[in-house]
């Protein structure tokens, strides 16, 4: 006879079971077997600290090859760590958090990094948007033009 027993919050009958869960960090992701108490569908389960061992340590071995996937962009791309953090976003320290694998950076700043991992020219064309946004007139308007919503809520001139 399987061993069951009743989720607390959800009240549905569990079993002792292993599964397979996506771990990610960044860009990267990996499977890990993650053994717990399951229901028979895909809502919550129950784990202990020692159930998620396997998953924590998928996540360490995540965080440090997407650091080290960061800073290989990076050097490519012949970039500072501080250069890379105000061009890509999150400020002049943000890689070298990101290559240490102390946190990943914003989805958008993964996208970005992915494109410039995979066609290296566009980082020219990031300079030069970056560069026209920090070049503001004195009347505080950029290269493009301000736009105000109509009551419909489409942009007019």
């Amino acid at each position: 006879m399987t061993e069951t027993r009743i989720h607390p919050v959800t009240g549905k009958r569990l079993t002792r079971q292993v599964r397979t869960q996506v771990v990610a960090f960044g860009s990267l992701s990996a499977s890990a077997d993650v053994p717990g108490w399951y229901p028979e569908d895909d809502s919550d389960s129950i784990h202990s600290g020692s159930d998620l061992s396997e998953r924590d340590e998928v996540f360490a071995k995540l965080r440090k090859a997407y650091g080290e996937h960061v800073r290989e962009i990076r050097k490519s791309l012949r970039l500072t760590q501080v250069e890379a953090g105000n061009l890509v976003g999150g400020g002049p320290r943000a890689f070298q958090k990101y290559e240490k694998g102390v946190m990943p950076p914003s989805d958008a700043a993964v996208g970005l990094l992915e494109i410039l991992w995979n066609d290296p020219a566009k980082i020219e064309l990031l300079k030069g948007l970056r560069k026209s946004r920090s070049e503001v007139p004195e009347g505080g308007q950029g290269s493009l033009p301000m736009r105000k919503a109509s009551r419909r809520g489409d942009a007019t001139a």
